[in-house]
This record gives C-alpha cells, sequence and structure tokens, in this order.
C-alpha cells in the first residue's frame, strides 16, 4: 500500500489578519452609524429654525441688553428707558447692528447684527408685550407701487437737507452723521421715520400720512434700483465734488497739455 503523506499548507496566516478584520468591521459600524446619524438630524429643525417664544425674547433681552436698559426696560445712566418704543425699534436697532452699543459715541454705527433674526424678533415681541409701540407697517407701505413724484419731492423737503437729495448720508455736527440710504431695506425706512432713531426726527401720521411715507419709501427704492446715468457718481455730493473734480483732473490736464505742447516745440 502507498503510504498517505500529510498535505502541507502552501499559505500561513498572518498574524495581523484578525486585527484587520477587527479594524474593517469597526469602520463599516462607524460609518453606517454616522450616516444614519446625519440622516436623522436632517429631518430634526435645527434651534435656529425653531421658532422662538416671547418668554425666549426676554432671557435673550436680559442677558444682552438689561445692563443698559434694565430688567424691567427702565432704562439705567448707560442706557434709556425703552417704555413706549415698540417693537420696530427694536427690530430696527438690533437688525441693523446698532445694538448692542460697542462703544459711547455721538452715534451708533451700523454694523453686522449679533443675533439671527428669529432672536430678534422674539426680544420685540417680548418689548411690545411689556411696552408697546410702533409695530410692523402693512405690506402694502412697503411694495414700492407709491407715487415716486410725489415721494421724491416729499423726501427732498423733508429729507435731503441731512440724507443728501441722492439719499448718500452726509455730516451733521458733533461727530453725527445722516447714514446713506442706497442700501436701507424699505422696512427699515419706515422704521426709521416712525421711531426717530439717533438725530432722526419722527415723522407720525400727522407729519406724514401712511400713504405719504409709501411714497417716499417706493421713489427711495427706485432710487437704489437706478444706475447712474452720468457715469461716475462722485459719492452724489453735487457741485463740491463735482468742482474738486474739475480743478483736479481737468485743470491739470489741460495743464499737462501745455507743458507737453511747450517742450515739443523747443
Amino acid at each position: 500500500m502507498a503510504s498517505k503523506t500529510p498535505r502541507r499548507q502552501t499559505g500561513r496566516r498572518s498574524k495581523w489578519a484578525a486585527a484587520a478584520l477587527i479594524g474593517v468591521g469597526l469602520l463599516l459600524t462607524g460609518g453606517i452609524y454616522a450616516g444614519a446619524s446625519a440622516a436623522m438630524a436632517s429631518t430634526e429643525p435645527s434651534a435656529a429654525e425653531s421658532q422662538l417664544t416671547v418668554e425666549d425674547g426676554k432671557k435673550l433681552f436680559q442677558a444682552n441688553c438689561a445692563t443698559c436698559h434694565g430688567l424691567n426696560l427702565e432704562g439705567t445712566d448707560d442706557g434709556p428707558s425703552l417704555f413706549g418704543v415698540g417693537e420696530l425699534s427694536v427690530e430696527f436697532q438690533v437688525a441693523t447692528g446698532r445694538m448692542p452699543l460697542q462703544m459711547q459715541g455721538p452715534q451708533a454705527p451700523q454694523k453686522s447684527p449679533q443675533f439671527t433674526q428669529e432672536q430678534i424678533e422674539a426680544m420685540a415681541a417680548w418689548v411690545q408685550s411689556e411696552a408697546p409701540g410702533p409695530s410692523y407697517p402693512d405690506d402694502r407701505i412697503l411694495d414700492g407701487e407709491g407715487d415716486l413724484t410725489a415721494g421724491a419731492e416729499l423726501f427732498r423737503i423733508n429729507c435731503a437737507m441731512c440724507h443728501n437729495v441722492a439719499a448718500a448720508g452726509g455730516a451733521l455736527t458733533e461727530g453725527k452723521y445722516a447714514p446713506a440710504l442706497t442700501g436701507t431695506s424699505p422696512l427699515h425706512i419706515y422704521a426709521a421715520m416712525v421711531t426717530g432713531p439717533q438725530n432722526m426726527p419722527v415723522f407720525n401720521d400727522m407729519t406724514l400720512t401712511p400713504e405719504e411715507k409709501r411714497d417716499v419709501i417706493s421713489a427711495l427704492m427706485y432710487l437704489q434700483e437706478s444706475e447712474d446715468v452720468g457715469g461716475f457718481s462722485l459719492g452724489s455730493l453735487g457741485p463740491v465734488s463735482e468742482g474738486l473734480f474739475i480743478w483736479i483732473f481737468g485743470i491739470g490736464a489741460l495743464i499737462g497739455i501745455s507743458v507737453w505742447i511747450t517742450a515739443k516745440s523747443n
């Protein structure tokens, strides 16, 4: 009988094979878990998307504004009382970044807002519930469909002496200034007229009717969307910037040409 010899194995299992299999298994498990978690998170509303309540607005106000304006809107030595300012004033001041105030000065500058729009509206709603005042206008006031001619005339009579006839803004006294309105939203134009922020006078319905406010807003919206047909706007500062441009570049060019002609003739 032929003797049976055991068959020798041609390969040898590496000692790292088990570790590699465990690692692959862990990676697959982790990947599946991460994908499932991301899918579930995408279907749940985030904190920013959830509807904030008036109570949330109170907490935000007391945490960020009460130092100057008081826990109950009574005001302090560092900030005025907010009784009667209404939600529209809060929305304007906070949404334009003027509040919270960075430092005391002649005027609060506009900057990027520090809160989301939902947080701003929640704080405004709390202030309105505690100390009612001017509120949001009807959508019709902000639709831009008013009388442009009447609005432009009203703007020139009531606003151009500070904001410039082209709404480019201008300097006032003691470091104060009237901001440019070339990028201001219709809501904030209305809010400024109704609440009178900074050095702005209040235009109540006896001074400018709601329809006249609509006309002014429509004229400013048209001005924002229009292009300068004359070329360079030169800051829309009128004869001052135009005359300076002529003196520097116009007369300067004439002098340069005269010198060049004289040098060529010699």
